[in-house]
């Protein structure tokens, strides 16, 4: 049953690369969809890019230890889109870029440039393979593995269907498979809640009860500073995580700039921002739900919070058609994120690494087919080396992981944006590899020594000493205005 979804669900997407692609795989078309994506589009696929196959196990999974705190988190969401919107896209769009670390260059200089471009190229890879490898691992773990197939062979098999679809057309044909898949994820959370409150017999005023009156209800923490959990750690590092993450990052960022216009693409901003917090309590309220039901059932739940609603959703609690909306669901939004990742690091790796601007249409599109096989090898790779090393909640996983390599990011460009000095370009690269060991070492001194927990702050404090070591190598204020 799985594998017949996977097939009918994959059919789908290569019938609508089918239709965008068929006038040719133009540069053009590739890495910004010759600014012709409708922006309602945009905003509606950005929801799925965003959510990707983490969010919909791990977050309902959350409240199993953490309550209900990551609405902090998401609360703190809506303000850094605003940012975006306001201080980000005006920029990108006033220098025309198709790659936004151009704006380094012009800024500060070439190294920054190149710093900046591979600190994205290796954020992007670790979170699409931490992303994409719980997708792999659940189809191995319950459908693949009792056939003999080895979980590197799911790795590849994922990864080159990704390719299969974008390789012709790339960001043009992503904005609108990334519509489809948005909406297949959305469809199965709801069903899949209306399967749980089924069987519960709950209406719909039974569930509001049943959520705030359950002990994982709490979303506030003001009370205890020494917890990750605590609002204002939550909240601020909500908007750094945004600001980060889609407005400092190609990949989310190359949907932007395919919209017809600024003003569009920062419509497109306010829906998705206003979205994203509903979707992210019904993801949470489900988990209460799981909870509550596996109390009922007096079920064992697994300790690990991202194997819950796989329980529940492949051993037939809540019948066959749940698996069936569950593996439309992972695979939905898990795919929506990787297909626009391995574009957008195709896309800085042409164009902020080996300069094909300057290139003839050709050669370009030759060295482009390259870029975007290798890095497609280079994804299997690192997935299987995730699946070694897992140990932990995959989306605290990545958020983590931003917080060390995102973080040299926002201090480039916050130096950029908001000083008028010139830095010393050569030490740029130094400093920014510096920040991230520092940071390390300030949260184990912190933990040994005072019991303090670093959460996603980190992101904060790295790109402060980032800012803070470029502006000690600065010098006189520059005449230009960016």
């Amino acid at each position: 049953m799985i594998l017949a979804t996977i097939v009918c669900y994959f059919a789908i997407l290569l019938l609508i690369a089918r239709i965008t692609g068929r006038k040719g795989g133009s540069n053009a078309a590739f890495f910004k969809g010759e600014n012709q994506s409708p922006w309602y589009v945009v905003a509606f696929g950005m929801i799925g890019a965003s959510i990707s196959g983490v969010t919909f196990v791990s977050v309902p999974g959350m409240v199993k230890a953490m309550d209900m705190t990551y609405m902090q988190t998401v609360f703190g969401f809506f303000f850094g889109y605003l940012a975006v919107a306001h201080i980000l896209l005006p920029l990108y769009y006033k220098l025309n870029l198709t790659s936004i670390y151009t704006y380094l260059d012009t800024r500060i200089g070439k190294r920054a440039y190149r710093t900046g471009a591979s600190f994205f190229l290796l954020s992007r890879m670790l979170g699409t393979a931490a992303k994409l490898y719980l997708v792999c691992l659940i189809l191995y773990t319950y459908v693949f593995r009792d056939m003999g197939i080895p979980f590197w062979s799911i790795a590849a098999g994922s990864v080159a269907l990704v390719w299969i679809y974008t390789h012709k057309s790339g960001i043009k044909t992503i904005v609108w498979t990334d519509t489809l898949q948005t909406f297949c994820l959305i469809a199965a959370l709801i069903s899949i809640l209306v399967f749980v409150t089924a069987k519960l017999n709950l209406d719909f005023s039974g569930v509001i009860q049943t959520i705030s009156s359950n002990e994982h209800s709490r979303i506030f923490v003001f009370d205890d500073w020494m917890s990750r959990q605590n609002f204002f750690k939550q909240f601020l590092s909500g908007i750094f995580i945004v600001i980060v993450m889609t407005g400092l990052d190609q990949d989310m960022m190359q949907k932007n700039l395919s919209c017809r216009s600024l003003r569009d693409a920062q419509k497109n901003m306010y829906c998705y921002g206003f979205a994203f917090a509903p979707l992210n309590l019904l993801f949470l309220g489900l988990g209460i739900l799981l909870l509550v039901l596996a109390q009922e059932m007096q079920l064992e739940l697994p300790a690990a919070g991202d194997d819950i609603l796989p329980l529940f959703a492949t051993q037939g609690y809540l019948g066959e058609g749940v698996l069936i909306l569950f593996t439309i669901g992972i695979i939905a939004a898990a795919f929506s994120n990787s297909d626009s990742a391995l574009t957008a690091m195709t896309t800085s790796f042409c164009i902020d690494l080996l300069d094909t601007g300057k290139d003839t249409e050709e050669e370009a599109r030759r060295k482009r087919n390259r870029v975007h096989i290798g890095l497609s090898v280079l994804l299997i790779f690192f997935i299987c080396l995730v699946d070694a090393l897992n140990n932990q909640s995959v989306i605290d996983a990545i958020y983590i992981i931003a917080s060390y390599t995102y973080g040299p990011l926002l201090g480039m460009f916050a130096f950029g944006l908001f000083t008028q000095r010139k830095t010393n370009d050569r030490w740029v690269p130094f400093i920014a590899i510096a920040s991230p060991l520092i940071c390390y070492a300030a949260d184990r001194f912190a933990r040994q020594e005072t019991g303090y927990q670093f959460g996603y702050e980190l992101l904060m404090l790295n790109g402060i000493l980032t800012f803070a070591g470029i502006w000690i190598v600065s010098k006189k204020q520059l005449k230009n205005e960016f």
